[in-house]
């Protein structure tokens, strides 16, 4: 009976190990499968600048043209003679899913016969862009076949001996790419000075501390070391963290904001004659203002060619901005005071009232309620 029993489970464990196998065999074979039907959903596209054009080429796969030129069997588009005879079909489809633009111009590609590349079941047309000069600031858009969501088109960007590279996908379709020309500086130039300008102009806790500092008034050279200390801290955290050296945490960074705006207020309030320290306050503070500045210039995609421009740009851009602040502000408050000194007072302890309950609004709403209140 014992050996019975025995033999009867040596019999199920073999079946569970045929059945085993038959499994994995079976999942390999839908794997395989399923690699056969799109084992490669990228495609490539290199584009080399020169002093007169720019001279790409496009990779794609037989899948992917198969499936939007509706031919039933993709291997056919292997043949040379099928490729060179569906060439106008393919730049007619392939055309309008991406674009470059140079220095705000969109190039017009001259296209080439589509070619086969046998070993990576693919099809490769060079094309030409011609361009009336070298070009400081190029624009890749590409979204090179819409009906596969996990498509990915890898984007290199030759010039002379330098190469830069991206991933554009379905989640970012542009790149942008600063040549390192003296038109590439200029188009960092242009690009980040004026957001520079825009970002302090629209950030009302960043210049409600700086309207804090100006409300006791002082001389222009007292008024300008103010801003100017300023700058320079927050030229230091800025550069740091968007070089991604030190990136302290926005829910940490932005209260700190909202409490530096409280203590101007308080200072103003508090201060009973002696030396003027708002410098050293402005320069304190603005190392943490500096950081908040950092979040807005790295969803700009800093270019990689071009750092120290970039922010150098966007730094001048901010000390513009706040000069303009100043001398509005400044402008302003002198004015009143010198019609009466006791109105004077009052604006400065009405104004910082109202620096320190902005500064406790956005405290707390960044500390209890991130998401913003509702």
């Amino acid at each position: 009976m014992r050996a019975e029993t025995a033999k009867n489970g040596a019999k199920t464990a073999k079946r569970a190990r045929i059945l085993r196998v038959c499994s994995v065999a079976g999942m390999c074979a839908l794997l395989a499968t399923a690699a056969s039907a799109h084992p490669v959903p990228f495609s490539y596209l290199d584009l080399r600048i020169g002093p007169d054009a720019i001279d790409g080429v496009l990779v794609v796969h037989m899948f992917d043209l198969a499936h939007d030129l509706n031919v039933a069997q993709a291997e056919q588009l292997l043949d040379p003679a099928t490729a060179a005879r569906e060439s106008a079909r393919i730049a007619q489809l392939l055309g309008p899913r991406f674009e470059v633009t140079a220095d705000g111009t969109v190039l017009t590609p001259r296209w080439s016969e589509a070619q086969v590349v046998a070993d990576r079941q693919s099809l490769r047309m060079a094309l030409r862009l011609p361009v009336a000069s070298r070009p400081g600031r190029l624009s890749v858009t590409a979204r090179m076949f819409p009906y596969d969501p996990q498509h990915q088109t890898f984007l290199n960007i030759y010039e002379g001996e330098a190469l830069t590279q991206a991933i554009l996908d379905g989640g970012r379709t542009t790149f942008e790419y600063f040549s390192g020309s003296r038109q590439g500086a200029l188009a960092v130039i242009r690009k980040f000075l004026p957001a520079g300008i825009h970002h302090i102009l629209i950030g009302p806790d960043h210049l409600l501390f700086l309207v804090g500092l100006l409300l006791l008034g002082g001389s222009l050279r007292q008024l300008a070391t103010i801003v100017t200390s300023f700058t320079v801290a927050h030229s230091v955290t800025l550069s740091l963290a968007a070089l991604n050296i030190v990136s302290p945490p926005a829910r940490l960074i932005e209260p700190a904001i909202a409490l530096s705006i409280i203590y101007v207020g308080a200072d103003n309030l508090l201060i009973k004659g002696g030396r003027d320290v708002r410098a050293w306050i402005a320069f304190a503070f603005g190392f943490i203002h500096g950081f908040g500045f950092a979040s807005v210039l790295r969803e700009m995609d800093l270019p990689s060619r071009a750092l120290g421009w970039s922010l150098f740009s966007f730094n001048v851009g901010v000390e513009i901005g706040q000069l303009l602040v100043v001398s509005v502000v400044a402008t302003a408050f002198a004015a009143l005071r010198s019609r009466s000194e006791s109105a004077g007072r009052q604006l400065a302890f009405a104004g910082s009232v109202v620096v320190m309950a902005a500064g406790a609004f956005w405290f707390i709403q960044r500390v209890f309620f991130p998401g913003g209140i509702s």
